[in-house]
């Protein structure tokens, strides 16, 4: 990323810009403004991440960056975080979506405002940007999402396909973790009276989410997409294909009536400047544009910029710590694409021949004719290790492996060899006809690519909890041995695969620690089957992006380096096999304000491969703050298993200051199994 020291403005910054809600509730604002450029458009991010230490690295890139181009970039602490007063209950609350309403009208009518607002986000803050645009408050003129759903129960971190997520558990105890810190005593003298509070009132949030196993008005809030006609604020939405929210930007571009655009990029969990694998681009060039027609007025024809712009993958071996992969840009005036056909191409297994064994998980083929068969599914529990993180962060392994040995494990049925490249744009659908023999399960579908090597690169996948065959809000147990039609679609791809490479659909019926296993290990009988695959015309290099640029980075000194490692160990006697991901991120000083932080996580997925009532999670934060004399630290550790007709969810938090221990609260729920 190139760094811009020089603006068309001076900058200005209120490190605590005091913003009073209408019940009290004093929000606090970090702000950068341009100096001598009157009265501009302020742009918001809300977010419960902590601008004082947890974003801030990002933030002084991105804020200051766009406020030196005639802006006021407001950066807020959701209610109850951070430097915030109040408490903190669950995610994209009503409250905290009338405080983004409160806020965006304050914005407004301050002196240095013009009266437009726009908002923008990644993750919680794309989430939430969405969310409040379709309450449509007055002054809120565009916003910008990142990495963000439409559908909070269908494509978020608690479940997937109506399948209960892995991360479900984990994101409850990243949230248990985050939102246990106190305000900064350098701007909170009651920090201690309010971290205390905080600490008494934290919720264990895994529990809540788990036990919402249908889509209810609990998921339904907050999901534009029960209302897409409520959406006529203006939206430039932001994916990547290395990210789990790939499939919001073409879902946007559809079906919103307001001006929107959308742009999909190789990269990871992370704004599109700073991301892996690159290339990275000019997402605050992009976002100035945007701003600069929608906020100030200006006929820049950032409008015609086409609705879907998309970085077409090309086959490259497998890494799942890739700095960069190799593609092009492409660019769709409309969407759906005129350029994108629909082909269909039928799952078969070859012909049994009498006295001649067939391996265990036997592999079919893709061809053009439909052709009865039968094959069962049962793959063993730890399948899905090679599965890379729902949001993968950045180089430590996070993203997709080669899924050659996985492969070994499902049922695959294998396309052609290809003579040409082929192109691949949009969601490819799988229907199958099958039977299962347990009341409870889930079916996975993997896309995959396959080079001469046998290596295997993951495309797409897609999930479908069975009992939610028919009805995401009505689910209901399968019947058992009786054959059922499902449906369901994969995950949004742009990708060619070269000539020379084969096309494969693996599937399985498990995908650990992805997806938590079903209460028995299950056998699926398939009969038929056909995937429906988005066919491009094709394409060259049809748009070249801005280079990555920023303001300066943070001023800061590293105390104690961290150091990641991820593996994948097997208990030769006990049979076991786990995930341990250790993160420590080390500690920094921050040099403009002084307050150093340091962050330390480790995570074990365990599971017996014949067994999934063996599979179990823990997870332990640690987070530490100091400055001078002053230090504190909090500790959560949480752990998940299960029975056949049960979740438990236990957690403990600790908070210490100094080396005391001040405050302990202990968590042990259980949640029926009632569809998972």
């Amino acid at each position: 990323m190139q760094v811009r020291s020089e603006f068309p403005f001076k900058i200005i910054e209120e490190p605590d810009l005091a913003i009073v809600l209408s019940d009290g509730c004093r929000l606090s604002a970090r702000v950068w403004r341009a100096e001598g450029a009157g009265r501009v458009p302020a742009v918001l991010e809300y977010i419960p991440y902590r601008k004082r230490d947890g974003t801030l690295p990002r933030d002084e890139i991105m804020h200051a960056y766009v406020a030196g181009h005639g802006y006021a970039c407001v950066r807020v602490d959701m209610r109850g975080t951070g430097d915030s007063e109040g408490l903190m209950q669950d995610e994209y609350t009503p409250q905290e979506l009338a405080d983004a309403c409160e806020v965006i009208a304050w914005l407004a009518a301050q002196d240095w405002c013009s009266g437009a607002v726009g908002m923008m986000g990644k993750s919680w803050g794309g989430f939430n940007c969405l969310q409040t645009a379709f309450l449509q408050p007055p002054a809120l003129k565009a916003v910008i999402s990142v990495c963000s759903t439409t559908d909070r129960f269908a494509d978020d971190i608690h479940f997937k396909g109506g399948c209960l997520l892995g991360e479900n558990f984990g994101w409850g105890a990243v949230m248990l973790s985050y939102s246990s810190r106190p305000a900064d005593p350098a701007l909170r003298p009651d920090w201690r009276e309010d971290w205390l509070a905080r600490l008494e009132a934290e919720p264990w949030l895994a529990p809540r989410w788990a036990a919402m196993q249908e889509k209810n008005a609990y998921w339904k809030h907050g999901s534009v997409s029960e209302d897409y006609a409520r959406m006529t604020v203006p939206v430039l939405s932001w994916g990547g294909w290395a990210d789990n929210y790939m499939n919001t930007v073409a879902q946007l571009v559809e079906n919103v009536p307001a001006p929107v655009q959308g742009i999909v990029g190789p990269w990871v969990h992370q704004y599109p400047h700073t991301a892996v694998p690159g290339p990275a681009i000019g997402f605050l060039q992009c976002a100035l544009r945007w701003w600069d027609r929608w906020l100030k007025g200006i006929e820049n024809g950032a409008e015609g910029d086409g609705a879907y712009r998309a970085y077409m993958l090309h086959s490259q071996p497998p890494d799942a710590s890739a700095r960069a992969r190799a593609g092009h840009w492409l660019v769709e005036a409309d969407w759906p694409s005129a350029r994108v056909s629909r082909a269909v191409l039928h799952l078969a297994m070859p012909a049994q021949v009498p006295g001649v064994s067939h391996p265990r998980t036997p592999v079919g083929y893709l061809g053009t004719d439909e052709a009865g068969f039968a094959v069962e599914v049962a793959t063993p529990q730890h399948l899905g290790l090679q599965a890379g993180e729902f949001f993968p962060m950045g180089l430590n392994a996070e993203m997709p492996g080669d899924q050659a040995g996985e492969d070994a494990m499902s049922v695959c049925f294998d396309g052609a060899v290809l003579a040409q490249p082929m192109d691949l744009l949009g969601a490819a659908k799988l229907r199958l006809r099958l039977a299962s023999d347990k009341p409870l399960g889930f079916v996975v579908a993997r896309l995959c690519d396959v080079a001469p090597d046998g290596s295997s690169v993951r495309i797409a996948h897609g999930m479908l909890n069975l009992c939610h065959r028919n009805s995401m809000e009505l689910p209901e147990p399968m019947p058992l041995n009786q054959a059922v039609e499902v449906g369901f679609a994969l995950d949004q791809m742009a990708y060619r695969l070269a000539a020379g490479h084969r096309l494969r659909l693996a599937i399985s019926n498990s995908y650990w620690p992805f997806l938590w296993p079903s209460p028995e290990a299950g056998r699926l009988r398939i009969t038929s089957g056909q995937v429906e695959l988005p066919l491009h015309a094709g394409s060259g290099p049809e748009w070249a992006p801005p280079p990555a640029e920023g303001a300066a980075p943070w001023a800061h000194r590293v105390l104690r380096a961290g150091k990641t490692s991820r593996r994948i160990e097997q208990d030769l006697i006990g049979k076991t096999v786990s995930l341990i991901v250790n993160d420590d991120l080390g500690d920094v000083e921050n040099l403009k304000h002084g307050l150093c932080s340091g962050e330390t996580m480790r995570e074990l997925w365990q599971i017996h491969p014949d067994d999934p009532l063996s599979a179990r999670a823990e997870h332990c934060w640690e987070q530490r703050l100091s400055r001078g004399d002053w230090s504190v630290k909090t500790v959560a550790w949480a752990e998940m298993t299960a029975t056949a007709t049960a979740f438990r969810m236990v957690a403990r938090l600790q908070a210490y200051e100094g080396e005391a221990l001040i405050f302990e609260r202990h968590f042990d729920e259980e949640v029926a199994r009632r569809f998972v």
